[in-house]
């Protein structure tokens, strides 16, 4: 019976400071140097917490629909996956802050969507909670 807990959360959780809980296995973890296919690369999200390399990690999605449950906190920034207008998966992204106010963006597909602090330095930090891509 499959659980879709994470593989491999326990070292990813250890070595980047990224806590992944489970997925359909269409969005996974992925090096940021990870080269485009075409005109898709990697999902990056920025946080300012010590998470990933830099407060960098990154993701590839494998298909048109995807589901990964996760939490970096400090998020400020979603970076789509396309790497030109046009391009990329649609996406979103739930969110909450310590106060537990939960909000869901839609991720541009190409470019950049500030969420929390990004978006207005007098926000609330807020954690990624959620990725999902639909058609």
């Amino acid at each position: 019976m499959e659980d879709y807990s994470y593989p491999g959360a326990a070292l990813i959780q250890q070595k980047y400071n990224v806590v992944l809980t489970s997925g359909d296995g269409h969005i996974v973890f992925a090096d940021c140097a990870t080269p485009p296919d075409g005109n898709v690369g990697v999902l990056q999200v920025r946080s300012t917490e010590n998470v990933g390399k830099d407060g960098l990690v990154c993701f590839k999605v494998l298909a048109a629909t995807g589901r990964l449950e996760l939490r970096i906190p400090a998020v400020f920034e979603i970076r789509g996956d396309g790497r030109v207008s046009g391009s990329g998966h649609k996406m979103k992204a739930d969110l909450t802050t310590d106060a537990g106010q939960h909000s869901t963006v839609d991720v541009a597909g190409y470019g950049s969507t500030p969420v929390g602090i990004g978006s207005n330095p007098n926000n609330a930090p807020t954690t990624l909670l959620q990725l999902t891509v639909s058609p």
